[in-house]
């Protein structure tokens, strides 16, 4: 059969076409797929997009008490055999949360090892004893060289986790650490300790801590009588020279009346280093709606915890506290601050018990899943989560430090009435 000349350019013509249509069909998606582009997004499971987000963005834990568990186990004896952290230490102590090879697992990328001492040491040796708690904390991390390395920036951060090691840095959990002293916060501050909590759970002579949210009455719960009904003036000039140092101001443990003083004086940041939503569990260690509005407007961050008793009580009690409902609570801190606002937390190795899914450090993506399948989490939002909100909050941190370097120093002493009827025992008279 003869082919006209017409017929035949037709024929080229939608071969050609459909060669470029099957081209397009098969190139596009591949680009998409290599550039992480949308089409990325939808191939991956949420345990993959877990796995991605925490390669670049790993997890950057407001609060671990590994610090005291070596004091409580081994009288803070870091070279005893025993306590060897490259190793997963699960069937060796019992209860314990916190190793090296559970913290890769768990893809943590920095830590903040929380300086805790007894209540019971404030008027006497706190200091000495926070003192005994941070040497602890740097020789564990100066033991482990290729998994930790101790930082104090925000740079610091994400240069360590460019060479694939544990960022390590330390928050002193306690006002009480300090003795009521600016030289001596001062003086934490050069030895590397980047947050302060204000109390610990009890007050000091110049903050009150969240036991006095309850009533006098209560049973559950005692609080030495109110002074101040939050801060105190001295406890003002404390926090305008945190700022003026770079160092966090943590409101977990302290008073309602505590964490709106404190964030109306702070022109900083503030974090919540290890605290849960009162919405979700009415219990007065965890931060309210109302607060919350204001943590955003501050700019602040509130790393969520995972102590079970302030995770599950009412509204919303369970027979048991459970990995599901942390994810409520970060979800619900979500929705009223804003993501930008909300941060991880998990208080492993000071909270006796934790929910079931959550039992150590290697359970963080296990979370993250969660969050991605129940309530629809995305790749962004995870990043800021796990690390991008806690960088952005210790970087505007230290731009305000910045700023503030042309402010001498504050060395006024605590008013000496502050102390009265406290135990002086053990302190000079100069």
């Amino acid at each position: 059969m003869k082919v006209s000349r017409k017929h035949l350019i037709a024929v080229i013509l939608i071969c050609s076409l459909l060669a470029v249509i099957v081209a397009i069909a098969v190139a596009v998606p591949l680009s998409l797929r290599d550039s992480g582009g949308p089409a990325a997004l939808t191939t991956l499971t949420p345990e993959a997009l877990v796995d991605k987000v925490l390669q670049t963005y790993p997890v950057v834990d407001g609060h671990n008490d590994l610090a005291w568990q070596y004091r409580a186990r081994v009288r803070n004896d870091v070279e005893n055999v025993t306590f060897n952290l490259n190793v997963n230490l699960s069937q060796v102590f019992h209860n314990l949360h916190t190793d090296i090879p559970r913290l890769r697992k768990g893809g943590v990328g920095a830590q903040f090892w929380a300086c805790y001492v007894y209540c019971s040491s404030q008027y006497k040796d706190s200091v000495r004893f926070s003192l005994d708690q941070l040497d602890t904390i740097k020789r564990f991390v100066s033991k482990y060289p290729d998994a930790f390395t101790f930082v104090t920036t925000a740079k610091g951060i994400e240069d360590a986790v460019k060479a694939n090691r544990i960022a390590s840095l330390v928050g002193l959990e306690g006002g009480h650490s300090i003795d009521n002293s600016l030289a001596t916060l001062r003086m934490f501050y050069d030895l590397g300790v980047r947050y302060m909590t204000l109390t610990h759970n009890c007050n000091t002579p110049w903050a009150d801590n969240w036991k006095c949210d309850y009533s006098p009455s209560s049973s559950d719960y005692s609080c030495e009588p109110k002074v101040w009904n939050g801060l105190s003036p001295w406890g003002e000039k404390l926090i305008t020279e945190m700022n003026r140092m770079g160092m966090l101001v943590d409101l977990s443990h302290v008073s309602k009346a505590t964490m709106e003083d404190a964030l109306k004086v702070s022109t900083a940041p503030v974090i919540f280093s290890h605290t849960s939503s009162y919405t979700r569990c009415n219990h007065y260690r965890n931060v309210q709606d109302d607060v919350l509005a204001k943590v955003k407007t501050n700019g602040g961050i509130v790393m969520v915890g995972f102590y079970d008793i302030y995770i599950n009580c009412p509204p919303n009690n369970q027979s048991e506290a459970t990995l599901s409902q942390v994810a409520e609570h970060i979800d619900h801190i979500k929705n009223v601050s804003g993501i930008d606002y909300v941060g991880l937390g998990g208080d492993y190795d000071g909270g006796d018990t934790l929910p079931k899914g959550l039992e150590d450090v290697s359970t963080y993506p296990d979370l993250l899943v969660y969050l991605v399948k129940q309530f629809n989490w995305t790749e962004e939002m995870l990043q800021k989560l796990t690390m991008g909100n806690l960088l952005r909050v210790f970087k505007k941190a230290e731009e305000v430090a910045r700023n503030m370097q042309s402010t001498r120093p504050n060395g006024d002493e605590i008013p000496a009435d502050y102390l009265a009827g406290t135990n002086s025992s053990c302190r000079p008279d100069f």
